[in-house]
């Protein structure tokens, strides 16, 4: 399939690529359909996008939270998860949408909000973790500086 995306021009996705987000994400309920996009020139690295198949204006920055936030373990209910499917854990992706401002210094992940994948039937998920242990605006700027200069 070849879809038209604002960020990245024309692109081919396999079928096989497809994300489906049965209740769509939050604020865009009516998006289903999406897949994982890497920057092909950066390698697999931090930051990929969430483009979506529907609307080729819409591809959301993402990330694993385990670069920014080592420790990242949300607790959610089984009852969100359950039309996942068989979710193991070998087969769980975790996203965070990450926030990119003008001044790279503000860039942020929503840490109470993540992305659950079933990679095994790409089926996906945003939910809303409970509680006050997680932030929507977790700076991530210096802690992603301190990783490149490390690696």
């Amino acid at each position: 399939m070849r879809i038209e995306t604002k960020v990245f021009g024309e692109i081919e996705i396999a079928e096989d690529k497809i994300i489906s987000f049965p209740s769509g994400i939050i604020g865009f309920p009516d998006l289903t359909k999406f897949t994982l996009i890497h920057d092909e020139e950066k390698g697999i690295g931090a930051i990929h996008w969430l483009q979506s198949i529907q609307e080729p204006a819409f591809a959301m920055p993402v990330m694993d939270p385990l670069i920014v936030c080592q420790d990242y373990n949300p607790s959610v209910e089984d009852e969100h998860l359950k039309h996942l499917g068989e979710l193991k854990p070998e087969e769980m992706l975790v996203m965070v949408t990450v926030t990119i401002p003008s001044d790279l210094t503000k860039m942020t992940v929503n840490l109470k909000g993540p992305i659950i994948i079933n990679a095994a039937n790409r089926t996906a998920c945003q939910v809303i973790v409970d509680g006050d242990e997680y932030q929507v605006k977790f700076p991530i700027y210096d802690r992603l500086n301190a990783k490149k200069a490390g690696e």
